[in-house]
């Protein structure tokens, strides 16, 4: 365990679009160190996303990542020789965390040619409600009903 909590990190917001979700958005994607390869696959997304939507794109890409925050997790426990799943609150910088990192998954998951193709058709699923991203929220948020009796455990 640690002493102290580490120190957060100021992210450096993206160049184009000077949003620091942008920026952190852009590094999750990242794989190996090449930032240029995953800026391009999201600036290219958001041109296509421009396209198919005809509304901004920054716009379009907030939507989604509010419509897959999920706001109640599940966190295992173990008390008395049994694990129990404990649904607890998610903070607010790991519900944006969460959202992005489901997004990328779901859209590396898809089938398809290129990647940033495959990420904009899912940042407009997320932005419309549907699509992966949104189901893996939905099914996080089943657990946590569903274990809402052992909510008093929380510690």
């Amino acid at each position: 365990m640690r002493r102290r909590r580490a120190p957060e990190r100021k992210v450096i917001p993206d160049p184009v679009y000077r949003s620091e979700l942008v920026a952190r958005f852009i590094n999750n994607l990242m794989w190996d160190g090449e930032k240029t390869k995953a800026q391009k696959i999201f600036y290219k997304a958001m041109e296509l996303i421009a396209e198919k939507t005809g509304e901004n794109p920054l716009d379009v890409f907030h939507k989604a990542i509010e419509n897959v925050k999920p706001s109640v997790e599940v966190r295992s426990r173990r008390i008395g020789g049994a694990n129990y799943q404990i649904p607890v609150e998610v903070r607010p910088k790991r519900q944006t965390s969460l959202a992005i990192k489901w997004i990328i998954r779901a859209a590396r998951n898809r089938p398809g040619r290129r990647m940033y193709e495959k990420l904009a058709a899912e940042i407009i699923d997320a932005y419309k409600g549907t699509g992966n991203a949104v189901k893996t929220r939905e099914n996080v948020h089943k657990m946590a009903e569903a274990n809402r009796v052992f909510a008093h455990f929380r510690w």
